[in-house]
């Protein structure tokens, strides 16, 4: 099994490091929507309409994305109280339990999302031109991606992979 889930779990860390980098463009082409509006608000005494809407979208892009690079990454929110009552044995299984739900949420998502989008491909978002579905694309992408790395993360485990140690930085010293 591990013959073709290293490179695939390779695979899957650069579109995460790819998902991440577009996050990150989203985010700060939103800031610089955002000034252009309060620009044109303040200064220039006449704001576009399509800035409130074009920066709330690319918002939902970025917020949806890295909510998927946070579950590859293992950064999502999860209740961790168990782990430190319970034996570590317990660790893996508590972890893959988790991995689980998050799969089972992350298929809803993208199943449900997208027959939200299928629902509103007709109809268009009036200040952007856009189809409503665009709307909910993040949604069903982020579901996607979610279903995907926490498959990984269940196969990796099964493989005996160490996927629950967080990676520990060297270059951090304590005092």
């Amino acid at each position: 099994m591990k013959s073709w889930l290293m490179p695939t779990s390779r695979v899957l860390g650069q579109l995460s490091n790819a998902m991440l980098w577009i996050a990150g463009v989203g985010l700060v082409s939103m800031t610089a929507i955002v000034a252009y509006q309060v620009f044109m608000r303040f200064v220039i005494n006449q704001s576009p309409a399509w800035t409130e809407a074009g920066s709330i979208m690319i918002m939902t892009w970025f917020i949806f994305l890295g909510a998927a690079v946070g579950v590859r990454e293992n950064f999502h929110m999860g209740f961790d109280v168990l782990l430190y009552v319970l034996p570590p044995s317990a660790k893996p299984w508590l972890r893959a339990i988790s991995d689980v739900a998050v799969f089972c949420f992350a298929f809803g998502m993208a199943f449900y999302g997208g027959e939200l989008a299928v629902r509103y491909w007709s109809t268009r978002i009036p200040v952007l031109g856009l189809p409503t579905a665009f709307t909910y694309f993040p949604i069903v992408i982020s579901g996607a991606l979610m279903c995907l790395f926490a498959a990984e993360r269940i196969l990796l485990r099964l493989a005996g992979e160490p996927v629950d140690d967080i990676p520990v930085d060297p270059t951090i010293t304590e005092a």
